[in-house]
């Protein structure tokens, strides 16, 4: 008997990744990272049908996330790393304190997200 679990569907000789079973009281199908052991009323896949996966008309697919799988960045994370570029592309003479902006600048009237609106120093 091999190691490696295979995917339950048939004619798929592939690892399996996630594990499904469907909760019949509640209309669901609960497909989430695989389980320690095989169990008889669930079905191991592969990660290409895992992600094919659809439920009968009027069921609910609920995926729980995998916590050893590797998170994407959220937006707050994007958002962070763009502002902390921004900040150090800055010019040293601007990152030291103590100095103000010089005369010839735009002035930062607002901002949203990552677009500012800037005014001459002339208006």
């Amino acid at each position: 008997m091999s190691p490696v679990r295979r995917c339950s569907r048939t004619a798929c000789g592939r690892p399996a990744v996630a594990t499904l079973t469907y909760v019949y009281a509640d209309s669901t199908a609960v497909l989430g990272p695989l389980a320690t052991y095989a169990e008889p009323h669930c079905y191991d896949l592969c990660a290409e049908h895992g992600e094919r996966l659809t439920a009968p008309r009027g069921w609910e697919v609920v995926r729980l996330a995998d916590p050893s799988a590797p998170t994407r960045p959220s937006n707050d994370d994007l958002e962070a790393l763009a502002n902390a570029v921004r900040e150090a592309a800055r010019p040293q003479d601007r990152q030291q304190g103590g100095r103000g902006p010089r005369a010839a600048d735009p002035v930062e009237v607002a901002r949203r997200g990552h677009l500012r609106v800037l005014r001459s120093p002339e208006s």
